[in-house]
């Protein structure tokens, strides 16, 4: 089972995605890897609609290990949209 959460990016972060040569979702995501161990699949490849966001994750662990999951995302992305806001 998966989920496609859409993410808002700050234009910071775009600019800084383009700049290394990714799609900014794939930047979003190698950084959440690479801080967090947490590897999410960017949603670029599944034919987003231009200008949008979002990503694919599983949600088959169980129920507690979710939970600690999903607040590391929504740490690390508060921490991201800081960084580049």
């Amino acid at each position: 089972m998966y989920t496609f959460p859409r993410i808002s990016l700050p234009q910071k972060a775009i600019d800084k995605a383009k700049e290394e040569g990714l799609v900014p979702d794939m930047y979003y995501c190698m950084r959440l890897l690479e801080e967090e161990g947490i590897c999410l699949v960017p949603g670029s490849g599944f034919g987003q609609r231009e200008g949008t966001f979002h990503f694919r994750m599983t949600i088959l662990p169980p129920t507690e290990k979710l939970k600690i999951v999903l607040q590391r995302i929504r740490d690390y992305h508060l921490r991201f949209t800081k960084e580049f806001s």
